[in-house]
């Protein structure tokens, strides 16, 4: 059974998460403020961490960014805010996924059904491709950026990994939030957006292989070696 934990200051908010993921199968534990989440996931494991930004003690960003330095369990962030630069900073601090509250419950635990999902594909053994100066190791989950590795979120690394699996190839916006993030998209394109501003910033120079499709989406125009 895949374990849930529940990170809010908010009690009602935690209960309604709590009995939807019972709901669906889901063990919980929960956490009322950053602090403590840290603790918890030092000490446990958890499939997927549904995480609230701001609590006392320890906020949701600072949290998750020292939750990153042992665990790399998948994060969902929740926030009362929207605007682009909580949703980059969560992505930066290495949250896999961002929803605006209020928010459908639902929907949340198919975006946990989703993460809990992708988080469990392992790649073909021994599989790498180079373009100039970038390297993916998809076996290690790696990229390196002219022999120096690079530091990137959870969710660049499935971008990326996708890009060059489908090099060459007109991927719309709609293909890439279905298969990257394995759920219909509810809202508009900022998630993906933001996602690939801040991919092309670990790519430096390499991220002229990530071109923009005006109006339709994005093509990674890489030729490996």
């Amino acid at each position: 059974m895949e374990k849930i934990l529940i990170v809010d200051d908010e009690r009602k908010i935690r209960e309604i998460i709590k009995k939807y993921a019972e709901f669906e199968g889901y063990a919980t534990d929960e956490a009322e403020n950053g602090m403590e989440a840290v603790i918890k996931a030092r000490k446990n494991s958890y499939d997927v961490i549904i995480m609230d930004i701001m609590m006392p003690d320890l906020d949701g960003f600072s949290a998750v960014k020292e939750i990153r330095k042992t665990k790399n369990v998948p994060v969902i962030m929740l926030s009362a805010r929207g605007e682009e630069y909580d949703r980059i900073h969560g992505f930066e601090v290495g949250a896999d996924d961002y929803v605006v509250k209020p928010f459908s419950p639902k929907e949340l635990m198919m975006r946990v059904a989703a993460l809990i999902k992708r988080s469990g594909q392992g790649a073909a053994p021994h599989e790498t491709e180079t373009f100039e100066g970038l390297t993916v190791d998809f076996t290690g989950r790696i990229v390196y950026v002219d022999g120096v590795k690079a530091e990137m979120t959870p969710k660049e690394y499935d971008l990326l990994f996708y890009f060059v699996r489908n090099k060459g190839i007109a991927l719309t916006r709609e293909r890439l939030i279905t298969e990257v993030w394995g759920y219909d998209f509810y809202g508009d394109d900022r998630t993906l957006d933001s996602h690939i501003k801040l991919l092309r910033k670990s790519l430096g120079d390499y991220a002229k292989f990530i071109v923009t499709l005006r109006g339709m989406g994005y093509r990674f125009d890489g030729v490996s070696k």
